[in-house]
């Protein structure tokens, strides 16, 4: 291919500096700085380059592995980055910073779900484990900066080695539980073997040491026997005709402790210590080369396994045996096709399935879903098949362009927990995933320490924090999908929940201000409420109101019940009756009300519902006929025209002093008027103001005129003060123009 049918881009990476002037560009800005480990920046750098061009990586990948430690080194990074290696390699740097900020929280998210609340904490704990593996890698959009975070892990490893320093626990238990899997899934073998064995050496020390000296009693020998047993086989095979590829299996400290752990084996009892791996073409030749082991080395019968014609229910198929070498001592082979070998690696049965399901694996099971599987078999056909490519163009022209979101994304809590959210997702289906009432509360998020609009779409890796107020409620627009506030269905859910439960409400208020004024109406407002609803068929109040306020229940099936009811209204005495007995200065008690009547005793006093009045207000008694007297506020202008007519009606009285004293439990209920301009949102603001306040709602009244919303609401005070606050708060809501105690 001509270099003039290579694309624009290939041609950019053609001039790219070399690893040696990244390197130089490293050391002249980093001099002797270290890193939060304690190794040179420099060495560092040279060492992930190292290791990374070991994998066959393609020069951009090679030069950010180089230079991604240095960016906080610059004074512009992205500027200077771009100028002097391009905008692929600044890109890739950035990405790589990205993903070091994960891993400062990674672990301690798992930790915090090992020590959180709940009867199975391990669960937990894998479940977020496994969360951050999977953010980890939707979290790089190229797949490039994964690799380049892998290697760097195993150079920071090699350092603690090296220098003999013990690093922070957090990190050996990270790179078991994080990096050392995702190298196995993408099948980095070189580096999951080493992540794997150097953070076993520092997490258990006394287990490696123990393992590591019985493995070097006889290493020599050990390697010897393996290559003269592999040199010995290979002649026989290649006696029968059959080419093969024969390896030796090398076995490392922390797959052996796993086995011995895992299926309950002394190291005395493990066979696959000396183990190694025949690949034939075909079926047949699996048979051929195992008669040839057999026939070679004797069988240990209870230690063959043909998965060729019996697979595992996982699909993998393979020969493994066992045999006593001349030496006496057993040894594994494993016989496989080329194709089953390429199943194993890159399939559906990928072996990491089942490996990292702990114990449970050996028996066959595995933990993994189907898409997620085939995005990582996919990626790992691509990192194998970039060895065979002359160019290394094409697998890496792919690998750019594919990305390990599994339709989720991965976001944080200030805690460090993993949250998985649907694509899209944004702060505020993040407050309803922790709890319903934090979404219902929620009035604005922080990302990352920036305050944020509500409907901001999430990125993978990001903190969130919720600002809440201490009571409230969602709004209506989060119900709009155009609006793009809440992109969980399960989210949209509860908000539409929490509004039917307030138009439930509401429905009761207005239902029980209708059958009120039926019953005033039909002068039978003694009339017991419970038993009024039974006779209508409905086991409370409250389930009469609902009906009613829907307007599913007619008012004259109430009219009808109270006139096939006994008459239950108090007896009182005649305004002539009371003039005869007023004397001295008796006082008599108002039945609820709280009020004090001068001269009067056992007289039945009830509140105007003209004027409504509530403590403190200044009020007045009237005597009326055939109800007691009604108590109304001295400035009412019923009661002005009333005892204008009938002066001689008119009697002294006072709240009583436990009322004043704020001592009463008593209620009482006022008329709040409220003109404002209408808006989506109006009524349910206003009902937030009531209910902060703790004034319950008993009618509501609304109407609309030319974009203008007129409200009366009765409330149930326990004095004018509440009036008032309630008023002045009223206020303040957007659109409120007057809220005013009516009369």
């Amino acid at each position: 291919m001509s270099s003039d049918s290579l694309p624009s881009e290939h041609a950019v990476a053609a001039v790219l500096p070399s690893i040696d002037d990244a390197l130089a560009f490293v050391r002249e800005h980093a001099g002797d700085a270290r890193l939060s480990t304690g190794e040179l920046l420099i060495e560092h750098a040279q060492g992930t380059v190292t290791l990374v061009g070991a994998l066959n990586l393609d020069p951009p990948t090679v030069l950010a592995a180089a230079l991604f430690n240095i960016a906080p080194h610059l004074d512009d990074p992205e500027t200077m980055l771009e100028a002097r290696f391009g905008p692929e390699v600044t890109k890739l740097v950035f990405d790589v910073r990205k993903l070091l900020r994960l891993g400062t929280v990674s672990l301690r998210a798992a930790q915090v779900a090992a020590t959180g609340a709940g009867h199975d904490t391990q669960s937990e704990r894998r479940a977020q484990v496994e969360s951050l593996r999977k953010m980890l890698l939707a979290f790089a959009q190229d797949i490039r900066v994964v690799l380049i975070r892998l290697a760097s892990r195993v150079q920071s490893l090699r350092y603690y080695a090296a220098a003999k320093i013990t690093p922070a626990p957090a990190v050996s238990s990270e790179t078991l539980e994080i990096y050392a899997p995702l190298a196995n899934r993408l099948g980095i073998w070189q580096l999951k073997w080493e992540l794997e064995d150097l953070a076993f050496r520092f997490e258990e020390p006394a287990t490696y040491k123990r393992i590591a000296k019985l493995l070097d009693e006889k290493r020599v020998e050990r390697e010897s026997y393996v290559s003269e047993a592999i040199a010995r086989l290979k002649r026989e095979i290649a006696a029968a005709q059959i080419h093969a590829e024969v390896s030796g299996r090398p076995k490392h400290i922390y797959s052996i402790w796993k086995k011995m752990r895992g299926k309950d084996l002394d190291f005395s009892e493990l066979y696959d210590v000396r183990a190694f791996r025949v690949i034939v073409p075909d079926i047949k030749d699996c048979y051929t080369v195992l008669g040839i082991v057999h026939n070679l080395w004797q069988p240990v019968p209870k230690e063959f396994d043909d998965y060729i014609s019996r697979p595992k229910p996982n699909g993998y198929r393979s020969l493994h045996t066992v045999v006593i070498g001349d030496d006496g001592r057993a040894f594994e082979v494993q016989i496989r096709t080329q194709e089953m070998h390429r199943f194993a690696e890159y399939g559906v049965a990928a072996h990491w399935r089942y490996k990292e399901a702990g114990s449970r694996g050996y028996g066959g099971q595995f933990s993994a879903s189907g898409s997620y599987d085939e995005k990582i078999a996919w990626l790992r056909q691509l990192l194998a098949w970039k060895d065979d490519v002359a160019d290394g163009r094409q697998p890496w022209e792919q690998l750019r362009q594919t990305t390990l979101d599994d339709d989720h994304i991965y976001v944080l809590t200030p805690q460090a927990r993993v949250i998985a959210l649907p694509i899209g997702a944004t702060p505020l289906d993040f407050a309803y995933h922790l709890h319903s009432e934090l979404g219902h509360r929620c009035r604005g998020a922080r990302v990352d320490g920036a305050m944020v609009p509500l409907n901001t779409a999430l990125r993978n890796g990001q903190t969130v924090e919720v600002v809440t107020v201490k009571e409230g409620g969602p709004s209506r627009d989060w119900l709009n999908l155009q609006l793009g506030y809440l992109q969980s269905s399960r989210a949209r859910q509860k908000v539409r929940a929490w509004f039917n439960a307030i138009d439930a409400q509401e429905n009761i208020a207005n239902g029980r201000a209708m059958v009120e004024k039926t019953l005033q109406r039909e002068g039978r407002t003694s009339v017991s409420l419970d038993q009024l609803a039974v006779r209508l068929g409905f086991k409370t109040p409250d389930e009469l109101f609902a009906v009613v306020g829907k307007e599913e229940f007619s008012l004259r099936s109430v009219e009808q019940a109270l006139h096939d009811a006994p008459a239950a209204e108090p007896q009182v005495e005649t305004p002539e009756q009371l003039t005869k007995r007023a004397s001295g200065t008796n006082v008599a008690h108002g039945a609820s009300s709280g009020v004090l009547v001068v001269g009067v005793d056992a007289l039945l006093t009830q509140l105007a519902r003209c004027c409504r009045p509530a403590p403190p207000d200044d009020i007045c008694g009237f005597v009326t006929r055939g109800k007691g007297m009604s108590i109304h506020r001295s400035d009412c202008p019923t009661f002005l025209r009333m005892a204008h007519r009938s002066p001689e009606r008119v009697l002294q009285t006072t709240w009583s002093a436990d009322v004043m004293g704020g001592r009463g439990k008593s209620v009482y209920p006022v008329d709040i008027s409220i003109e404002a301009s209408d808006r989506q949102g109006l009524l349910r603001d206003i009902s937030e103001v009531f209910a902060r306040e703790k004034m319950n709602v008993i009618g509501v009244k609304t109407q609309s005129r030319r974009n203008a919303a007129y409200m009366m609401f009765t409330v149930e005070v326990s004095s004018s003060a509440q009036i008032q606050r309630a008023c002045l708060l009223l206020g303040e809501v957007s659109g409120v123009v007057r809220a005013a105690r009516k009369g």
